[in-house]
Order: structure tokens, then C-alpha cells, then sequence
């Protein structure tokens, strides 16, 4: 693939380029869920280069919230604020999609009415989880689908359903975290399969065709009980089928490889490739700093590629690869371009994670 070819989506959508900005979460939003300042400086600066960007995860329910700085799309209070999140990115050329999701057991105690989840699993360092009754997790495909229709009156051009990163989509497919024993035990894509059909009929009442909708899954849990890369592959099997514009992987580097797995694929995106046999695009993540590591990851086999952290060190990253102009590849403390301060004191704590001038990884 060439990063900067077109790419029509099979909604009709044709986008610029094959380059998206990564969901990532920026701790900005103020603490009444509404968007900050911060965060629409944030985003106006790095929208113009990439065909679409994926916003940082709104939570869907009042239980849902699963981290201080998050942005809501629980209530149709908050519709004035996602518009303005919207009208930002769009306005620099690119698609906006806004990314939902439900925390479950990763919710910090301290932040919503009552810690639920799936099963009593709890995650590490959090508190235990009430099991949810099937009249809320029916309520809860519901708020999917309202928070569906409120990006849509903000503007939005699509939603990306997060079912990844253990929150509590992902939480439901793992045999790890699901040990119910009703109908959403014995069917643990149940809930997954609930909400994209909500999330559409919302699409197909409020939006034209051209609305986007997209899944991001986990390739692997590390769990003995937890999911496989098989099992994930089964996932995909599935999610490839369903009315959605696009798939994607949530992994740390381009080219990782599968770990409890049964096929000969040498990589996970060269066997989610496989499976989907070009039923949806899929969207590669990870590790993508310098024009050579743009180079190896187009022949990684995905259709599109999402740079996250590289724009957290060059905010016009994509413009000046296209233009062959050269790009920092570590975060300078003393000129942080319109990074958002509590980002900045995330990055900080976690050495590495952003390679940062004069921090040893």
C-alpha cells in the first residue's frame, strides 16, 4: 500500500489518504465531562494531514467513566461540547470520528456511582465489579445507541466502538472476565453483536449512508483464562461481516507477532488479513515514528495505517512526511506544541512509552 493513495470506504466515503490519527486519551477534558480548550488546541494542530481522526474515548454511560479528563457523550448536555470537538478536526480537512466506549471494571471506583462489569473480575488495582443484570446491559446497548445519535447531531463523521484494551466490550468476549451463567455467558459475542446493531439503527435513523462506523478489538489477552489470538481471529471472523466501514487492531508496534496461537501466520496483522479476506479494511497501529518505519509498516499488509505518538512529538507529522521535510522522533520538554498539560504529566510517568529528550528509555 502507499499511505498517501485515496481509499473509498464501503459507504462511499473516499478518503484523502491512508493515514489516520490514533485514538488517544489526553486526561484534558474538564471534569464535568465537557471538552476543554486544551483539547480542541490539540486537536486543531495535528487534524490537517491525516484523512480522519479518532478522538479520545467518550464514555456512553454515568458508570462508564474510566479515567480523570475524560470527555462524556452520556448526556444530551454534552452535545454542544462534542460539536465544538468536531467543527475543530473537520475544519483542518479531516474526517472526525468519535470513539465510545463503556469502562466496566476498569472504572475507577472514585469516579462513577458504582464500579460494574461484565462478571466479579475484578481488574488489577481497581475494585470489584458488580455483575450486571441483563435489563442494564440491555440499558447499556442503549446508551450506545443514543451516544451514537448525539456524535451525530454534533457533526461527527462516524463513531469507532472501542472494544478493546479490556473495557467492558472486550470484558464480555473474554472467558476471563465473563463467567456468567446466562445468555450472555453462553454467548460471549452476545453484547459485542448488540451493540454495532444498536449503534446502526442510530446511524440509520439520525445519519446519511456516509456515516462511519468502525470496531477496535485486542488481539490478546495475557490471562491463561483470558483470550487467545485464535479466539480473536474468530472475533474477526464475525466483526468482518457486520455492517461496519472498518476494523482495528490495538497493539503496540506494526509488526507484532502472535503469542498463543495455532496458525504459521508471522504476524497478527498478516492473519487477521487472512480472515478478513478483504470483506473490511483494517486499520495497523504502532510504532510508526520516521518515514522508514512508515515505509516497512505499508508493507504490513493493513489498508490503513494510524500514527499515534509521533504526533504527540510532531503535531504537523503527516504534512512533513508527505513533503519530505524531516520530523523529530523525541518529545522536547521545552517546546511542547500545543500538548495538553495533563498528557504531558501522563507522558512524564511513564518513561518510554513517548521517547522523550534526555529520558533514558
Amino acid at each position: 500500500m502507499n499511505a498517501f493513495d485515496k481509499l473509498t470506504l464501503n459507504n462511499g466515503v473516499t478518503l484523502k489518504n491512508k493515514l489516520w490519527v490514533a485514538p488517544m486519551t489526553t486526561y484534558s477534558g474538564y471534569d464535568d465531562g465537557n471538552v476543554s480548550e486544551e483539547e480542541l488546541a490539540y486537536y486543531k494542530v495535528r487534524s490537517g494531514g491525516a484523512s480522519l481522526v479518532m478522538t479520545a474515548v467518550a464514555y456512553v454511560s454515568e458508570s462508564g467513566k474510566g479515567f480523570h479528563g475524560q470527555i462524556s457523550a452520556h448526556d444530551d448536555a454534552f452535545i454542544p461540547s462534542l460539536k465544538k470537538m468536531a467543527d475543530t478536526i473537520k475544519a483542518e480537512g479531516a474526517k472526525a470520528v468519535l470513539q465510545i466506549f463503556h469502562a466496566g471494571n476498569l472504572s475507577p471506583a472514585d469516579l462513577v456511582p458504582e464500579v460494574v462489569g461484565a462478571s466479579r473480575v475484578t481488574a488489577a488495582g481497581e475494585a470489584i465489579p458488580r455483575e450486571l443484570t441483563e435489563m442494564e446491559v440491555k440499558q447499556i446497548v442503549r446508551d450506545f445507541y443514543e451516544a451514537t445519535r448525539r456524535a451525530i447531531q454534533a457533526g461527527f463523521d462516524g463513531v469507532e466502538i472501542h472494544g478493546a484494551n479490556g473495557y467492558l466490550l472486550q470484558q464480555f468476549f473474554s472467558s476471563y472476565t465473563n463467567t456468567r451463567t446466562d445468555q450472555y455467558g453462553a454467548d460471549r459475542l452476545g453484547f459485542i453483536l448488540e451493540v454495532i446493531e444498536a449503534v446502526n439503527k442510530a446511524k440509520q435513523k439520525f445519519a446519511r449512508k456516509s456515516f462511519i462506523v468502525g470496531y477496535r478489538f485486542s488481539p490478546e489477552e495475557p490471562e491463561e483464562e483470558g483470550i487467545t489470538f485464535d479466539q480473536t481471529l474468530q472475533l474477526v471472523d464475525v466483526l468482518a461481516s457486520q455492517d461496519l466501514q472498518y476494523l482495528h487492531i490495538s497493539q503496540g508496534h506494526y509488526n507484532s507477532k502472535p503469542r498463543r496461537y495455532s496458525g504459521d501466520a508471522k504476524t497478527r496483522v498478516e492473519a487477521i488479513q487472512q480472515k478478513i479476506a478483504g470483506r473490511l479494511p483494517l486499520v495497523n497501529v504502532g510504532g510508526i515514528f520516521t518515514r522508514e518505519d512508515l515505509t516497512e509498516a505499508e508493507q504490513s499488509g493493513a489498508d490503513i495505517l494510524a500514527v499515534g505518538r509521533a504526533l504527540l512529538i510532531e503535531p504537523r507529522w503527516v504534512e512533513k512526511i508527505q513533503n519530505g521535510e524531516p520530523v523529530k522522533t523525541e518529545l522536547d520538554p521545552e517546546n511542547l506544541q500545543v500538548l495538553p498539560t495533563n498528557l504531558f504529566a501522563v507522558i512524564q510517568s511513564n518513561p518510554g512509552w513517548v521517547p522523550t529528550k534526555g529520558v533514558a528509555e
